[in-house]
Parts: C-alpha cells; structure tokens; sequence
C-alpha cells in the first residue's frame, strides 16, 4: 500500500474562462479511486477556488487586489469542493474539505494538528481535498499555486510519491510554448542540475504558480524521500502511469541523504524574524563540525524577535544557515560575544546555546 498525493493546478482545474474541466476532474477521480481499490491512499491538493469564483462572479481577469482575491475565493471554494465531493462520491468514496494556511505549517502545533487530522482521514479510509484557506489570510495566495502546500502536505502524511499535474508534459530544458525545440527533461537526480535550464515562471491567466514553483515543490519534497513525477493532467494514459508510480513526465528521484520533517519545515515554512551575524569561527563550527551556536560566536543582531522565533544566521554576507532561537533580540544583544561564564553572570537561568544544532538547518 502506498501513500500518494496528487496536486492539479489551476490550468487543470479550470479552462481559461474560469469554467470547472469537468471531464479533467473526472477523468483525475476516476484514477484516485482505481488507486483507492488497489489498496492506496490518496490525499488531492487542488487549486482553483479563486478561478471558479471568477467565473461565477464574470470577472474578466484575475483581480489583484487581496480583498478581492479572499472575495473570489470564497464565491468559488465551496462549488469547487462539491465538483469533487460527488464525482468521488460516484466511485463509492468518501471525501473531506480541509483548508489550510500558510500559519498552520509555519507554526509548529498547528503543524502537527494538521499531520494528525490528515492520518485519522486515512485511517478512515477518506479522501482529503485540500486547498489554500485563500478568504482569510493573505500570505499564501500568491504563494506557487499549491505547489508547496502540496509538498508540505505530501511531507506531513509521509507519501511515497507526489504527483503534480499540469497543462505540459513535465518539465523542459526551454518553455516549449516559445521555443519549439525544447527537450522534455525525463529524469532529474539533483535539483542543482536544473540550473542552466530556462525554467520562468510564466502561468495561467487564472493561475499564479509556474514551472519555477514545480520545481521547488520538487525540491522539497525529495530532500525528505519522496519521488515527485510532474506529467500532463489532461493526458489520461500519462496521469495513470503516474499515480501508478510509473515513470512518465519528468521523475525527481528521492534524495539519498534524507532530511527530518522538522528540519524541512525549518527551513522551507518557518517564516524568520531577524538575523545573527557570526564570526568566521562560529562558521566553520556550524559547517564543518555541525555544532550548536553559542552566544561567543555571535557580532551582529538584528530585528525583532523572541525566543522560539526563527532566525537567520550569517557570515560575512553569505548566508549560513536557519535556526530556532534560544534567546530573544534584546538577550542577545546584551550576551553577544561573551562566554558561556560571562552570560551566566548576567542571565543566571540562561541556557548555553544561542541556537541548538538540533534546531539549525544549514543553507
């Protein structure tokens, strides 16, 4: 049994009127409930709430201002659920609406109450669709079309593939639209490979993502051991062979070194709040001997954070690495520079480490 999440972009979700593809819908829960009786989980990221309430509302663009946005998003979100809700419900499967924002994977509980209620619907052999709470909050709605919420997603429930379908058939090395001999890329072993590529991040009308925030997603999503495939959602036998596991589009193999789900929520949704400036020597400790920060290490505080905030740590303008913090911005302007005697003196209950290695990514 495998664990897969499969995310449709706004382009798959919606033509460029706004309209529901209800055949490309249709044709994407056929496949979730053929891998539903084959014994798998399936978690469905979709975009597309702000597009159908454009459509319902005739607006003849994307709007940009943010109330008008969270307005669209809210005309459209509940009749794109029910589009879902009763083709899934025509293969005998149940389904659930939850909404997310970027607040509930930056903040840890939040996080964690997400990870468990997305398991008991598994459990309960349910299947999540899952979009951005785009009527309340701000952050995320231009945030890569759900690109990395379904990267996040596909790290919190563990997946063992994640599938992000678009209106292409993977990834090219050129934007095949513009330059007609563009090479699908088949197999990528390391994001970094991607670098001389043209990859913009041009979208939809009715779409904000791009291939850029595929990519990323892809990023992501393999440093914690899980293969993504991007492929056509619209190319039936394509989307099939994907969320079989079969290779079609472009594969991201899993990277072999895996990182924590802590570490990667670290550093991919912990929003920083400030930043430390260190000294060549703290540098080197952090990356070659991978130890904790101390405050003797530190020259430079800026912003304004607290204890428990993430923060950014630097060297000589290159950018070290992220790490939670044990002191607040005021703390540690009055113990930077001091050994861990002298900081005692002055914060008796202080603890050694200005940020723990256990709670430090590097960049």
């Amino acid at each position: 049994m495998a664990t897969v999440v499969v995310k449709l972009g706004s382009s798959i979700v919606a033509d460029d009127s706004g309209d529901v593809r209800a055949d490309v819908l249709a044709g994407v829960c056929e496949q979730v409930a053929a891998r539903h009786a084959a014994g798998d989980d399936v978690v469905v990221v979709t975009s597309g709430a702000i597009a159908r309430g454009m459509a319902l509302m005739s607006l003849p663009m994307r709007p940009t201002a943010v109330e008008a946005l969270q307005a669209a998003s809210a005309v459209g979100q509940g009749k794109l659920y029910r589009t879902y809700d009763e083709l899934l419900q025509a293969h005998g499967l149940r389904s659930a609406q939850v909404l997310l924002t970027f607040f509930d994977v930056s903040a840890r509980t939040h996080y964690l109450n997400a990870r468990h209620t997305l398991e008991t619907l598994l459990r309960w052999r349910v299947v999540p669709v899952i979009n951005e709470n785009d009527t309340t909050t701000t952050d995320e709605i231009s945030f890569g079309d759900n690109d990395f919420l379904a990267a996040q997603v596909a790290i919190l429930v563990g997946a063992d593939l994640l599938v992000l379908l678009t209106d292409a058939g993977g990834l090219y090395d050129a934007d095949p639209r513009t330059a007609p001999g563009a090479r699908l890329v088949e197999e990528v072993t390391d994001v970094a490979d991607l670098a001389g590529y043209d990859i913009g991040v041009s979208t939809s009308p009715l779409g904000s993502g791009g291939m850029r925030s595929k990519v990323v997603a892809a990023e992501m999503a393999t440093a914690a051991g899980i293969p993504v495939t991007i492929t056509s959602g619209v190319d039936v036998e394509a989307m099939t062979r994907a969320l079989a596991g079969e290779a079609v589009g472009t594969r991201f193999h899993a990277q072999r070194s895996r990182v924590s789900s802590f570490k990667l929520w670290l550093r991919y949704a912990k929003p920083t709040q400030g930043r430390l400036t260190v000294d060549e020597g703290a540098e080197r400790a952090l990356r070659e001997r991978g130890t904790s920060l101390l405050p003797v290490g530190v020259v430079g505080v800026e912003g304004s954070f607290e204890a428990g905030d993430a923060v950014e740590v630097r060297c000589d303008g290159r950018t070290v690495g992220k790490g939670i913090v044990n002191y607040s911005a005021s703390e540690l302007q009055r113990i930077k520079g001091l050994k861990t005697e002298a900081v005692r003196e002055l914060l008796p209950r202080a603890t050694e480490e200005a940020v723990h290695r256990d709670y430090f990514v590097l960049d």
